[in-house]
């Protein structure tokens, strides 16, 4: 029997000289994967990036971080209705981040800091490029161009810039005084603005096309959509648009008893809310949508916000879901009624979707006016030979018009989806392509792959938590010019962007470090970002997996070895 005796039997050394990884037949790799928040996102933010420096406490550079896609948080973070939340990965676990409300939070803070936009103003002798129209598209075209470089004029048919948003989203969404600071503190980063410039009256588009190197187009949808029923339609007709933005304008509304607004959107919600607020003892909302509810698909369900549906709900106004008018009852031009009858947008082989009445479902709603808010079109002055069939422009994705060199489209009057955040990602992607053009350069490629799914993060390292909720106003406390929504506190917002599950990127918690085995994970700090980074030993590593398997969030996969 051999006694084991002092001393070793390896050499120093030998544990590193003996090189384990030949035995390996796969090898772990750090992956990035996109995030489903950031793959939502109209307007290209990267949430899961902000919220992992906010949780870091370093505000200012998690609001850089955001503005370097929307630059517009303090109005999107009130307005938007954040699809990112709906994809959070974090939403089929407990609930989903408010994304939304630390958008606000950071843009609220921006401008109470008083914290400047991390650009440059352009150089005197850069690029002139022009914008037509001041509202999300046009403005984030403007800023993304100034981020690179560019010079850039906002030509703007109306007094003031913010388009839509100013001329039709209610106070009580968007407080005046929020949006004249976000605008007034975009506008300066060396943004040149010219009100009161209508192409087709003030200007034409050749001067823009002979004096710029290329023209944004961004004058959004001015003109609401005809509708009769029938050939029929109700006397003083108003469309909802027109009527909300009267309303913004000078504050009166007609004296209605009982109104039915016919649409599923936000201006029929808006503008049914408007009149609640303003006495009107019966509000209805007629649409062949369906109420927005778990198991209802995007493509059937409201366009408004869901949020904003719920409240105008709450406040009194009554939804007619999967409802169309069959017919207005008229009494000479005074309405008196509508018959309503149940309808379903159903899918045609093909893909197309045909609006299908139910006879024998009719009923009769008395109202004394009938208000078709069924959306708008492009009020083509100045632009005809760019126009669709559709009244619409037809760009690609990155707002190039086919057949014209240096004109580009965007925003609602390029159909971006009729959201805020859809028209400043329309502006974001036009600003590049913008750049492309003028340096005669191919456009950089956006392809970020499939997000990363929930099946792919350890759920084993995060515990169930709560989501923090901002302050709502009651019911009976609310008014049309005042606030609904409230902002998070600092301690809730603190909480909030740590429940972040930092899907597909690594958020430096050491497992695979600590975990290793053959410690073949190597651990060094950057000396730019102050984060951990960790780099794989491959003379070393076995291939276990362990790291793979204990990642948290699914940044490290294994692949076969080469």
């Amino acid at each position: 029997m051999q006694t084991l005796s002092r001393g070793s039997f390896a050499k120093a050394g030998s544990s590193i000289g003996f090189n384990t990884g030949d035995w390996r037949l796969v090898r772990p790799q750090h992956h990035h994967s996109e995030a489903p928040c950031a793959d939502a996102c109209p307007a290209s933010e990267n949430p899961q990036g902000y919220l992992a420096k906010a949780a870091e406490g370093d505000l200012r550079s998690a609001w850089e971080a955001l503005v370097s896609a929307n630059p517009m948080p303090a109005i999107t973070g009130r307005v938007c209705h954040h699809p990112c939340e709906t994809a959070c990965n974090r939403g089929f676990y407990d609930q989903a981040i408010a994304i939304h409300s630390v958008e606000r939070f950071l843009g609220d803070r921006a401008i109470a800091e008083g914290w400047d936009y991390p650009i440059q103003p352009p150089l005197p002798g850069a690029p002139e490029v022009a914008i037509v129209g001041a509202g999300p598209a046009g403005l984030s075209a403007a800023y993304h161009l100034v981020r690179h470089g560019y010079r850039t004029t906002v030509f703007e048919a109306q007094p003031e810039a913010g388009g839509l948003l100013r001329s039709a989203l209610p106070p009580y969404r968007l407080p005046r005084t929020a949006l004249d600071q976000e605008l007034e503190r975009l506008l300066a980063t060396g943004i040149i603005f010219r009100p009161g410039a209508r192409i087709g009256r003030d200007l034409l588009l050749d001067d823009l096309r002979q004096n710029f190197r290329a023209v944004f187009i961004a004058i959004g949808t001015g003109r609401a959509r005809p509708w009769s029923v029938d050939g029929a339609e109700p006397g003083e007709h108003r469309s909802g648009i027109g009527l909300l933005q009267e309303w913004i304008s000078i504050g009166a509304l007609p004296g209605y008893k009982r109104v039915a607004i016919v649409g599923g959107g936000n201006t029929a919600i808006d503008l049914a809310r408007v009149l609640k607020f303003n006495g009107v003892g019966e509000v209805h909302v007629i649409t062949f949508q369906t109420l927005p509810a778990a198991g209802v698909s995007q493509a059937d369900a409201m366009s408004a916000a869901p949020r904003e549906i719920c409240q105008a709900i709450d406040e009194g106004v009554t939804i007619h879901d999967q409802r169309g008018v069959r017919r207005l009852i008229l009494r000479g031009d005074t309405v008196a009624g509508v018959e309503m009858v149940h309808m379903k947008e159903l899918e045609r082989p093909g893909g197309m979707r045909e609006l299908i009445a139910f006879e024998g479902t009719e009923t009769v709603l008395k109202v004394d006016q009938v208000i078709p808010a069924v959306g708008q079109e492009v009020d083509a002055v100045g632009f005809e030979g760019l126009i669709s069939k559709s009244a619409f422009f037809a760009p690609d994705r990155f707002g190039r018009l086919t057949g014209h060199a240096g004109i580009f489209a965007g925003g609602d009057a390029a159909r971006s989806g009729g959201t805020v955040s859809g028209a400043i990602g329309a502006g974001r992607r036009a600003a590049l392509a913008i750049g492309s053009y003028i340096e005669g350069l191919d456009l950089p490629r956006e392809d970020a792959g499939p997000p990363i799914g929930l099946s792919s993060l350890n759920l084993n390292y995060f515990d169930h938590a709560g989501r923090a909720e901002a302050s709502i106003a009651a019911p009976e406390a609310r008014s049309v010019v005042t606030e609904i929504e409230g902002s998070l506190t600092r301690d809730a917002f603190d909480t909030e962007v740590r429940r972040c599950f930092s899907c597909g990127e690594c958020m430096s918690c050491d497992n695979c470090w600590t975990l290793c085995p053959d410690n073949s994970v190597l651990k060094a700090q950057s000396s730019g970002d102050g984060k951990w980074h960790y780099v794989f030993d491959y003379d070393h590593c076995k291939g276990c997996g362990i790291c793979a398997r204990e990642c948290p969030v699914g940044f490290i996969t294994m692949i076969d070895e080469p």
